[in-house]
């Protein structure tokens, strides 16, 4: 079977209802993409705005607040707003790849393998009946004098050692309390927690899911997307190659993926589509390829949308293709285009959208030239 990159790319949009904003419900939104990123707050409202047929302000806080969604570190380490059945797919597999007990994490955040497993148990027992907040959890664990040398690390808004916790189903986001996280046990948060299945139980959930949206893909993509390529790569393949019949390869331009077969075929009937969206910060069209991805993003302009500190900038996405950032100034949004391209046609319908999902009450669109 092959596409074209056109093709693709307008299947995506579609499918992660981009080009075709859904009624669905938030959580339904949320695990069509696998999740939302949600180290910042207002960059997962704006995903889920945007794809909505009929945004509303706050809508994935209240998921979280009601437990329809949960908030935990999940791919490649970082916070995500996932469904429940979402994250136990793919927790398992990123906490197989062990990566606390790799030496180079261990010098970084001076944990053995053994304080992991310490620190797992006792978070675990603390947080199975309680919701505290980091200050409390910290108090609580350095009750215990076996982890006081730990009490640096803990208290870091990075969470490090909470990460591996994380991955292995002992500890998540709670609501918060004013402007303090806080933490408690997945099991204890949402009623009916699935629990923590092993990896080879979990992947073909986590995979079938990963190419619905993002499809094709191959394993060592879905890897970097997942854990920065920390798994091996013969379980990876492995876990793709038994779902058997239930994939198709397909040849895209020289490259050969994976789609879902129940895909195919609606795949390859995709028309190509002349588009302009503008898309908020860390969004999943972008981080599920990955920026890494020249098809979809220049590498020449990599930088101008993966920042310093991990920042993922607005992007417009142009024929399914990143074609420059944007910026919220005010009430101005602000569109930057690569190589001093001109503003492409429909820019202006691109704005008003995301305005509305930005809660603007008004905007105008400024040119600022790239170099």
């Amino acid at each position: 079977m092959r596409v074209t990159w056109e093709q693709v790319f307008a299947w995506r949009l579609a499918r992660q209802y981009v080009s075709r904003p859904a009624a669905s419900s938030v959580p339904e939104l949320v695990g069509r993409l696998c999740g939302v990123q949600a180290q910042v707050t207002s960059a997962a409202e704006t995903a889920v705005a945007l794809r909505s047929a009929a945004p509303e302000d706050g809508a994935v806080v209240r998921a979280l607040s009601n437990g329809t969604l949960i908030k935990t570190w999940a791919m490649r380490g970082t916070l995500h707003a996932m469904t429940p059945t979402g994250a136990a797919a793919v927790l398992p597999l990123i906490a197989s790849a062990r990566t606390w007990e790799k030496p180079s994490w261990q010098r970084t955040f001076g944990a053995t393998p053994a304080e992991v497993a310490a620190l797992t148990e006792a978070v675990g027992g603390i947080l199975a009946e309680a919701e505290l907040t980091r200050e409390e959890l910290v108090e609580a664990l350095l009750a215990d004098k076996a982890f006081h040398k730990l009490g640096e690390e803990l208290r870091s808004g990075w969470g490090a050692l909470l990460k591996p916790l994380a991955w292995q189903g002992a500890i998540c986001h709670g609501p918060a309390r004013g402007n303090k996280v806080t933490f408690t046990s997945p099991a204890r948060l949402i009623p009916d927690w699935p629990g923590s299945a092993g990896p080879d139980v979990a992947a073909p959930a986590a995979i079938t899911a990963y190419l619905g949206a993002y499809g094709p893909a191959t394993p060592e993509i879905f890897d970097a997307w997942l854990s920065r390529n920390s798994l091996r790569k013969t379980t990876v393949r492995g876990w793709f190659a038994e779902l058997g019949d239930a994939l198709t390869p397909v040849e895209v331009e020289g490259r050969t993926g994976y789609v879902l077969t129940e895909h195919a075929d609606e795949l390859a009937a995709t028309e190509p589509a002349t588009s302009v969206h503008l898309l908020g910060p860390f969004d999943q069209y972008v981080l599920g390829p990955g920026t890494g991805d020249t098809e979809l993003l220049p590498k020449a302009h990599r930088a101008l949308v993966s920042r310093t500190a991990g920042w993922i900038a607005p992007i417009v996405v142009v024929d399914g293709r990143i074609a420059g950032t944007w910026e919220r100034e005010g009430d101005e949004v602000v569109v930057s285009m690569f190589d001093c391209a001109p503003l492409p046609k429909h820019i202006d319908a691109a704005v008003e959208r995301v305005a509305k999902a930005a809660g603007l009450d008004k905007s105008a669109v400024r040119v600022a030239a790239v170099p």
